[in-house]
């Protein structure tokens, strides 16, 4: 058995969110406390209680995710369960890197506090919106973008065979919806999440993030980390700091990512994080191996 772990992005949140597991172990709450201590914000208070318009702020949003996927990391470390191999799903690939030990808890933490702040702080004014486009090809999806001269769409997230997310202003995904009715493109859905993320459009906060990870050390890794840029596995030579400076300017790779995983042997995917939407990608994965997936 080969496993692997899969850490959940932005979108993945909902209030009460690790709740149980707080109340349950001691690990956990140390990990809540820690994040507390570290950033001056009560994480705990906001994803337990919410109310979901503050939890689904980025700035918040984003560091809730980490704490609780890293809280969840301390319990199956206690029950000896651990992977050889990681991939996060954009802010997920900062939970990886924290796993793999390249990044420390305390400046992974400090870095997605001043990720969040500045994707929602720095970004562009708007009405942006973001949508999943089911059932067609990568290429399909890139080609339905072009088409689109009214606004702004790019796509964003490749994240299986037949999911990509785009991103894009009111306009412009209005006239992606039109577009894509005209191509037989019944199978469309906004999403929960808002803002240009991974592209151009976040050039301001993509600087300042990359002046955060300029005072940040970067250490050897313990385990294999896949990159959201190329969906392959970050090696010595890779300049991770210029990575993750570019990664919220960049698509994500993600589908590319787990074929990697498969080809490199992993056979036992766990979620680890709020959310099934991973598991859910991992499904629709081409591959004629036994999988087993579960989530936290």
């Amino acid at each position: 058995m080969k496993i692997g772990f899969l850490f959940p992005g932005q979108g993945s949140q909902s209030v009460g969110m690790g709740k149980d597991l707080y109340e349950k172990y001691e690990e956990v709450r140390n990990v809540y406390k820690k994040v507390q201590e570290i950033t001056g914000i009560d994480i705990a208070k906001i994803s337990f209680e919410g109310p979901e318009e503050i939890l689904n702020q980025t700035k918040y949003t984003q560091l809730a995710i980490l704490t609780n996927s890293l809280a969840i990391l301390e319990v199956l470390k206690k029950k000896n369960i651990k992977a050889e191999i990681s991939s996060g799903l954009s802010l997920g690939e900062y939970t990886a890197l924290i796993y793999s030990k390249a990044i420390s808890f305390e400046d992974g933490i400090k870095l997605v506090q001043k990720r969040g702040e500045y994707m929602q702080n720095l970004a562009p004014e708007g009405n942006w919106q973001m949508a999943a486009i089911l059932g067609k090809k990568d290429e399909e999806v890139e080609e339905l973008c072009k088409k689109v001269t009214k606004g702004f769409c790019v796509p964003v997230n490749f994240n299986c065979p037949g999911q990509v997310v785009v991103t894009g202003d009111k306009e412009g995904i209005e006239e992606l919806q039109k577009i894509a009715i005209e191509m037989g493109i019944k199978k469309i859905r906004i999403l929960k999440t808002s803002g240009p993320f991974h592209t151009e459009k976040l050039q301001e906060s993509s600087n300042a993030l990359r002046k955060e990870l300029e005072k940040v050390e970067i250490h050897k890794f313990e385990t294999k980390v896949i990159k959201n840029i190329d969906g392959e596995v970050y090696t010595e030579k890779d300049d991770i700091k210029d990575i993750l400076a570019k990664h919220i300017i960049s698509p994500v790779k993600f589908s590319k990512g787990l074929n990697k995983m498969l080809e490199m042997g992993v056979d036992t995917f766990i979620e680890v994080g709020p959310g099934k939407t991973l598991s859910g990608f991992i499904k629709r994965m081409p591959t004629e191996k036994e999988i087993k997936i579960s989530n936290t």
